[in-house]
């Protein structure tokens, strides 16, 4: 019901001829939920499509939660002083050099990029807290396994459609290959490496490679947003 209703949004957006667009297709906007986010090339358009957004909302006894929204500029100018932007009732939706959008902390830079930190911290917390329980009491097979289904999705999510560099590639490798000198109880990286790939831990970057082809050929096999853009591209 919340999405019938907000999918008058949308079609405000398209209409208006504002914000990014690829040929012919809308991209000003993505709805996911009540989560809204709008794009824009120029901040003079971003600030009309906040306000048609919010003459729309009003319309459906909605609102903006200013508290809760944020702006981010990405691109050469990402530095550049600026005005925030403003609701129709004078409230100031401050730009920020972090924004955290479905799980994803997108930072404001010159090319699109994503901070991984809280994911590593989350990673970290997530396998220290099983390795405490049953670190020293389970078998290995079991310790492994409980290491790929509770921590290893944490510090891959996302990785199939955010942008990610070899170096950070090469950071997340050196993580799970800490954990496993501890839970193989060895001394070099070399040999951590090799056991955690007996017990089919695989490299980040096979494993971000993967999960990115499967990503491509799921949604290729669909009417989604991404196989129309996949078109269009092609």
């Amino acid at each position: 019901m919340f999405a019938v209703h907000v999918d008058s949004i949308f079609d405000k957006v398209q209409r208006c001829n504002l914000g990014c667009n690829l040929k012919w297709l809308c991209l000003s906007i993505i709805l996911y939920s009540d989560d809204i986010l709008l794009l824009a090339p120029t901040v003079s358009s971003l600030q009309q499509l906040l306000h048609i957004c919010e003459t729309e909302l009003m319309w459906l006894d909605m609102s903006i939660n200013v508290k809760k929204s944020s702006s981010l500029r990405v691109g050469p100018r990402c530095n550049s002083l600026c005005s925030n932007l403003t609701t129709l009732d004078g409230r100031e939706i401050m730009w920020m050099n972090k924004v955290r959008y479905l799980g994803v902390h997108l930072t404001s830079s010159k090319g699109l990029s994503c901070d991984y930190d809280l994911i590593k911290k989350s990673f970290y917390r997530a396998f220290n807290a099983i390795y405490k329980k049953v670190g020293r009491l389970a078998s290995v097979d079991v310790v492994i396994e409980l290491f790929k289904t509770m921590c290893m999705p944490i510090l891959l999510y996302g990785l199939d459609a955010c942008p990610v560099s070899p170096r950070q590639l090469r950071s997340f490798n050196h993580f799970i290959v800490s954990c496993g000198r501890k839970m193989f109880n060895v001394n070099t990286s070399e040999n951590a490496d090799e056991c955690l790939k007996m017990f089919g831990v695989r490299d980040v970057a096979e494993a971000v490679a993967t999960r990115k082809d499967r990503f491509v050929k799921r949604y290729a096999l669909s009417s989604s947003l991404v196989c129309v853009i996949c078109s269009i591209c092609s």
